[in-house]
């Protein structure tokens, strides 16, 4: 299924009742999973590792002062505003190359460069199914503060909740009475028409201004790499550039 059109389809259903929308959106996406991992329409994709150690290639060129600007959603950053690395990600939470990324790389990187004024690191939703998208909008639901430790938690539980084969609605549901949620604030959350449109918007623009068709993406100073990094080539990457 083309992604637009399954984010339509979850648009409308928002539109009537909140149970019966979220249990077909959710339903959908049992069908379109497997599909949506391996690729989507447009040319979106998952993308796999880049080398061990080597300084990965781009694959094409950005604006940075364009990137940093802010969009339709407050801007999730981590390190120095001033750091002479820019990294934004776009990752879909229903990645599983995403997951190995946030699970495997991500703490090394901030420990090693975020945490000592190196890079300034700005995650951003890409998702490319209703059910990424409804767990986008569940971390941005949750107090800011809480953001990354929810993301952190959905990566790495992403098999019991994002797999095809299980309740995506409950195994969600669940996880978000670890944040908090009631079950009526979950439900609020993803009946929130202005967050979804929001996080398409987010979405759309990676694409449309940033030429992002896979996850994940990293744009960093004015260049994009589209694909899993390891420790190695992420950091031989960033220490090209200091």
């Amino acid at each position: 299924m083309p992604m637009s059109d399954m984010f339509l389809t979850k648009r409308h259903l928002l539109g009537g009742s909140a149970v019966a929308a979220l249990s077909v959106a959710f339903s959908a996406f049992a069908d379109t999973a497997s599909a949506a991992n391996a690729s989507t329409a447009a040319g979106g994709q998952e993308t796999t590792s880049s080398g061990d150690d080597a300084v990965p290639p781009a694959d094409g060129d950005v604006n940075m002062s364009e990137v940093l600007k802010p969009g339709a959603l407050p801007e999730i950053a981590l390190g120095k505003e001033d750091a002479p690395v820019k990294i934004v990600e776009y990752m879909s939470l229903t990645c599983p190359h995403c997951a190995h990324f946030a699970v495997t790389t991500f703490d090394a990187i901030k420990q090693k460069y975020i945490d000592t004024g190196k890079v300034r690191f700005i995650i951003r939703e890409f998702p490319f199914d209703p059910r990424a998208a409804a767990a986008f909008m569940l971390a941005r639901c949750a107090p800011q503060e809480q953001y990354m430790p929810m993301v952190e938690m959905l990566f790495k539980q992403q098999i019991a909740w994002a797999s095809p084969d299980v309740d995506g609605r409950s195994a969600l549901l669940q996880m978000s009475k670890l944040a908090g949620f009631t079950e009526d604030s979950f439900t609020k959350c993803l009946t929130n028409q202005k967050l979804l449109d929001e996080v398409n918007a987010t979405r759309e623009r990676g694409s449309k201004e940033f030429g992002v068709n896979a996850t994940p993406t990293f744009l960093i100073n004015g260049k994009r790499y589209a694909g899993d990094m390891t420790v190695d080539s992420m950091s031989a990457l960033i220490d090209s550039l200091l």
